[in-house]
């Protein structure tokens, strides 16, 4: 048991050093969105609002999804960072079980599977997504609010707000991206 300790806190401090969420005791096990159709949440995606991560430093932000196979969706990130270049990314997500399609694994150039989890999705205007994974006494959490827009109304926002609260998640932990068109620009270039 003594291990278990001392790997946590080492957990502890290398995740809080790098911007992640890290909370005591284990992951929740919300609902996901019933009956999720990957047909319709492909194309791309704004993002509005994240948790801290220490793998996602800009701002901009956009995931676009496509259709690779039955149960895998193509997955590509991209966001500016505060120098003016592009940083972006293409993995996979993968339906873990049929039964539960909104219930994905998302990997990214090998490293190893995370849980991407679709809990609330209009396919037109919203998406909430949540993942998370224990370390031993820990949990990490990843939330992303996203939409087909730039913004979002505010309303859409706190009802969702409302599903994270629902399920233990501290959002005013939550950062807002920057979408201005005018910054984001270079995106379109």
């Amino acid at each position: 048991m003594q291990a278990v300790h001392v790997i946590s806190l080492a957990l502890l401090c290398a995740v809080a050093t790098s911007a992640q969420v890290l909370k005591f005791g284990r992951c929740p096990k919300p609902a996901v969105q019933a009956n999720f159709d990957s047909s319709r949440y492909i194309g791309k995606w704004y993002e509005i609002m994240k948790l801290p991560t220490s793998f996602q430093k800009g701002q901009c932000g956009t995931a676009t999804y496509s259709a690779k196979s039955p149960g895998v969706i193509g997955v590509f990130n991209s966001e500016l960072l505060n120098d003016g270049t592009i940083n972006s990314i293409a993995g996979s997500a993968k339906v873990k079980d049929p039964e539960e399609p909104a219930k994905l694994q998302v990997s990214f150039n090998g490293t190893p599977p995370g849980p991407y989890w679709v809990l609330s999705s209009d396919y037109e205007g919203h998406s909430l997504v949540y993942g998370c994974q224990d370390f031993g006494l820990f949990r990490m959490e990843l939330s992303w609010i996203l939409s087909r827009q730039p913004t979002i109304p505010d309303e859409t926002l706190e009802e969702l707000h409302s599903i994270l609260t629902a399920i233990g998640v501290d959002v005013s932990k939550m950062v807002a991206t920057n979408q201005d068109r005018n910054y984001c620009s270079p995106m379109e270039e």
